[in-house]
Order: C-alpha cells, then structure tokens, then sequence
C-alpha cells in the first residue's frame, strides 16, 4: 500500500472589507491551507495596493482560500463570510470606504455560483438584517497577489493602530462563536 499524503484542495475568493481583516480570520481555520490577500475584480494588469486604494483599478481586496474540503466545506467557509462581515452596505465596512472593500464572492465553479446564490438568498429572506444583501456574486477572472507586507499582516502588526482597534476585537469575536473550528496550532511564513 502506498501512503497517500496528497491534499485534494479547493479555493474560495472573497471580499469582505479589509483583506487584513479577512486574512487574519480564516487562516485560523482548521482544513484552511493557506490565506493570500490580493486584488481581483477590476480592469488594470498587475495593480499595486495604492493604486487600488484609489478606487479606480476596479479592484477589490480579496482573500484567496485554499483549503482541504475533507475538514472544512465551501458551505462552512460561506457562512463565516456571511457572519463576519457587513453584506448591506456597497462598497464599505465600517470606517473603510471604497470599491475596494465591497462585498463580493468570486465562485471558481457552478457548484460555488449555486451555494453562494442560495445562502444569500437564504440570509436575505431570513430577517437577519434590517436592509438588503448586496453581496456581488461573481465569476473568478484574474487574481493579483497582494504585495507580500500584507500577508499575515495582522500576526506580523498586532500593535499597529488599525490591528488593534479594528482587527484585534473582531478576531476575538469570531474565535469566540467559530471556536470549534479553529486550528490548534498557528505557522506564520
């Protein structure tokens, strides 16, 4: 008999606000492989962070999820999305404004397109939230890793301003409900 230590992955693209804060929430996951925070959605080869923040790139600031479908289902990774974020209001989270911080999922296959449309029409006739969802679901096109100071930015900047009043509670938050889904142990690169 052979030893099978291959991973059959998948990959999961969203946009939910801030990639640091997307970042820092599902690379805690069990069955999440890794978390690359990068650009997709817009209209410009190769953008880099400032000219995304300018809002003209068409870009938002994605997470790229890979992950091993056997611990943690792209229905699980949806509802984390889904409850982590604001999915009522176009193009902001909080104090971030901008194109680049809508609410958006890029499904990689049918199966994504289908999962995605049916939760958010789910989360929308629920109730759960006082105005309607807005959330883009869209076919993935290009992906442009973002510059490597922001990866792991949140592990590597706890301290800094933002990480500490804005990424530091909601993280603590999200451990607090999903805490039966973390990983045990954390590998910064």
């Amino acid at each position: 008999m052979g030893n099978d230590s291959t991973i059959k992955s998948d990959v999961a693209t969203f946009g939910s606000g801030c990639f640091w804060c997307t970042e820092a929430i599902f690379e805690g996951l069990k069955g999440v492989i890794s978390v690359v925070s990068g650009y997709s959605g817009g209209n410009v080869p190769n953008p880099s962070y400032e000219a995304v923040c300018t809002g003209k790139t068409g870009h938002a600031e994605v997470c790229r999820i890979t992950f091993d479908p056997k611990l943690i289902s792209y229905d699980e990774l949806l509802e984390i999305f889904w409850k982590t974020h604001n999915p009522t209001t176009l193009n902001q989270q909080g104090n971030d404004v901008g194109t680049q911080y809508r609410s958006v999922i890029f499904y990689h296959n049918e199966e994504q397109k289908k999962k995605a449309e049916y939760y958010k029409e789910e989360l929308s006739k629920s109730g759960a939230w006082d105005y309607p969802v807005i959330t883009k679901i869209t076919p993935f096109g290009k992906y442009y890793k973002a510059e490597d100071y922001h990866q792991h930015y949140f592990e590597r900047n706890p301290d800094q301003g933002y990480c500490s009043f804005v990424i530091a509670p909601k993280v603590e938050k999200f451990r607090k409900v999903f805490k039966d889904k973390l990983k045990t142990t954390r590998i910064v690169d």
